[in-house]
């Protein structure tokens, strides 16, 4: 058998915890490698070791038969490995076009040169269609964005092996399909792709082959054309999943969220990014705002959270006006927020699992007594957070949240948001990088929420998710609802003329 790249019996050891444990993959030249597992089930501590930025305790690594040994990114960049990382790798005060040649600059007499790299840039981000704007801030652009120069980062060094790590976390429904297209054209192209996704649907879609990885160990390996969704899941968690949304109908009850003619304008230039949005969230009803990134989504949840000012507008929380008051007030007033970047803006990396868990909530008797932190009664709470929704990390609640796997700090955000008890939860891609047994638990979560007489606002990116979940879909383009419609009355397709702002519907 023709394999480019053969890992054997890998084991790799955190604290705490055996991530890779005797795993052999083999990926065949000119193939789509598909490799599935849970979150922290050890995909992309695999992976890393392949790219060199761990080193395995046991185990070897082959490329075209010959072994191999990899010590750094540079290492594997010279034998033409690239990686797209979950957790995107950028400088935010770099551009576009500095991050996308970082490391692999042409230099003159000591001076950058930079002409023949931003027309290479260009006529790559054209051919793959993945559309940049190359002299724009990292810290300025969407998550989106950020994932297509990540992409392009790899194309540019022309490697010939491609790991993609999660790399549909973040784009939409339309994006995934180029994607997907994208890495076929490359795999035409002679070059060998890992893919390290979640979705199902995308492995079908893209994989010629499957590696299912469970708790650390590798399950086995399986032709995707003759295996269906159902045994690729049953492999996945060992046991059988639902993979649609069991909710009953429901009447909504009382009024909790109303905008008003809520107004954001861009702060580079006078244009209303949210545009004169007015709507209601009612207790018992999950409303999902659908669309494709970037029509405003993130600036109207940064305005109902206080995480920006408004142009012009009003937001009432429970009928009390809530326009003015600052983040905390609102969390107090009964309104929690799952961030759509866990990153910026919904962990300190840095701080243990424990204390990422009460950072909204330390304040309170309950964990600090006149200014003291009362630290048993922290790791308790932490503890049976941790216990309820199957957060998995090598040292528990001391585990420091930046080494945990990008689905378990997702748990962890979606663990806090929903134990605070607010009335009104603001959840931005709660599932997004979660497997298929963390979605279900998710979604079971949110509708449990919702038969207790919460209200939710789903902003989301997928498809299935807005047409499972939500009892109603605001749907959003250029910053202006342009639908407002119940599941059972509209087809994917409709939505999706709704998303491209090529049809208007308003009235539920």
């Amino acid at each position: 058998m023709d394999f480019i790249i053969e890992m054997c019996g890998i084991t790799k050891v955190f604290p705490g915890i055996i991530a890779n444990d005797d795993i052999t993959l083999q990926l065949k030249k000119g193939e789509i490698h598909a490799l599935l597992g849970e979150n922290g089930a050890g995909k992309s501590t695999l992976m890393s070791i392949l790219f060199g930025l761990y080193q395995a305790e046991k185990g070897e690594i082959k490329k075209n038969r010959k072994l191999i040994h990899i010590h750094g990114p540079n290492d594997a960049t010279r034998m033409g490995i690239g990686m797209v990382h979950q957790h995107f790798k950028l400088v935010h005060n770099f551009t576009v076009l500095e991050n996308i040649i970082l490391g692999a600059e042409t230099v003159k007499n000591g001076l950058l040169k930079l002409d023949n790299a931003r027309k290479q840039v260009v006529e790559l981000s054209k051919r793959y269609k993945l559309e940049i704007e190359p002299d724009a801030l990292i810290s300025d652009i969407t998550v989106g964005m950020q994932q297509r120069v990540e992409i392009l980062k790899m194309l540019y060094r022309e490697n010939e092996i491609l790991i993609f790590d999660e790399p549909t976390a973040v784009l939409t429904p339309q994006e995934i399909e180029e994607l997907i297209n994208i890495m076929k054209n490359l795999v035409m192209e002679g070059k060998s792709i890992l893919f390290i996704t979640h979705k199902l649907n995308e492995i079908k879609a893209a994989a010629d082959r499957c590696t299912v990885l469970r708790k650390g160990k590798g399950i086995g390996t399986v032709e995707v054309a003759s295996t269906s969704k159902e045994e690729l899941s049953e492999m996945m968690v060992g046991r059988k999943v639902s993979l649609s949304v069991d909710k009953t109908e429901q009447d909504p009850g009382e009024l909790l969220l109303r905008v008003e003619n809520l107004t954001v304008k861009s702060r580079t230039h006078n244009k209303a990014i949210v545009n004169n949005v007015s709507f209601e969230v009612r207790a018992g009803e999950i409303v999902c705002v659908a669309g494709i990134d970037g029509n405003g989504q993130q600036e109207l949840v940064y305005a109902l959270t206080g995480m920006c000012a408004l142009d012009g507008g009003r937001i009432y929380l429970s009928e009390k006006e809530i326009t003015r008051n600052d983040i905390r007030s609102r969390g107090q007033a009964g309104m929690s927020h799952i961030p759509e970047d866990r990153h910026r803006h919904g962990l300190v990396l840095d701080y243990n699992l424990a204390f990422n868990l009460v950072l909204q909530s330390y304040f309170y008797p309950r964990f600090q007594k006149k200014g003291f932190l009362k630290y048993n009664d922290i790791y308790n709470y932490a503890d049976s957070l941790i216990g309820r929704f199957d957060i998995r990390s090598g040292q528990g609640a001391r585990t420091i949240t930046r080494s945990m796997s990008g689905g378990n700090q997702q748990k962890a955000i979606v663990a806090r948001e929903i134990d605070r008890g607010s009335k009104l939860l603001i959840a931005v891609q709660p599932t997004r990088g979660l497997d298929v047994g963390a979605i279900e638990y998710i979604h079971q979560q949110l509708v449990a929420e919702r038969s207790a007489g919460k209200g939710i606002l789903l902003v989301s990116l997928e498809l299935d998710e807005v047409m499972d979940v939500s009892d109603r879909i605001l749907v959003v383009f250029e910053g202006k609802i342009v639908a407002n419609v119940k599941p059972k009355d509209v087809s994917y397709q409709e939505l999706g003329l709704y998303m491209a702002g090529s049809a208007n519907r308003e009235s539920a």
